[in-house]
């Protein structure tokens, strides 16, 4: 799904015709207020966004759409070469900040990409909730463990720290592990790292 936002309507015109040619589904909006109307966050998505909006400028509605926690990547059209507002957008996230007239080869690889970042949040999204769902599934001791385990305490450290045996805390490792469905510790790690977890008790 590629959202088009421009209050040129000949613009907007020719930017549908050109996305549909390449096969992309399109919803193309005059205002911000109607985008808004009618987007619904969620799938592979991205929006081509005019700078210069009359009720709301492209780089507010990036600020709120950040704000509201969605990342709907971003590709900024602009009539003229503004370089500070467009390493401000860039800062914040957007795929690609681009001149009219747009040659059409430029803007179908900005929407390509911006589509493909759509796409791998979508995964690292669903990754992370499975990755939460496993960890719903272990006690409090094999989470205590397991953040021990993520901060790089040995066997020996986590029952101390824990104190219990060291047996013990084998056998809630080995549980653990099992429940989480990862075989080596480092792609544990590497799991809660993307994951970016919070601890649920290391005290």
């Amino acid at each position: 799904m590629v959202y088009l936002v421009d209050d040129e309507p000949g613009m907007l015109k020719a930017l549908t015709r050109l996305l549909q040619a390449e096969d992309f589904t399109v919803q193309a909006f005059t205002s911000v207020s109607a985008f808004l109307a009618a987007y619904r966050p969620g799938g592979a998505a991205c929006l081509v966004l005019d700078v210069a909006l009359p009720e709301m400028d492209g780089p507010s509605l990036q600020r709120r759409l950040a704000e509201g926690g969605d990342p709907l990547p971003i590709v900024f059209l602009t009539g003229h070469g503004d370089i500070a507002m467009a390493v401000r957008a860039m800062k914040s996230g957007a795929i690609d900040f681009l001149t009219k007239p747009i040659e059409d080869n430029i803007l179908l690889r900005a929407v390509r990409e911006a589509l493909r970042v759509a796409q791998l949040r979508l995964g690292n999204e669903s990754a992370n909730a499975d990755l939460q769902a496993r960890l719903a599934t272990l006690t409090s001791r094999e989470r205590q463990v397991l953040d021990r385990v993520v901060a790089g305490r040995l066997n020996k450290q986590t029952a101390a720290e824990l104190g219990v045996s060291l047996q013990t805390v084998k056998i809630h490792r080995m549980r653990m592990m099992e429940k989480m469905g990862f075989a080596s510790v480092a792609d544990l790690v590497r799991a809660a790292e993307r994951a970016d977890l919070s601890p649920a008790d290391t005290a």
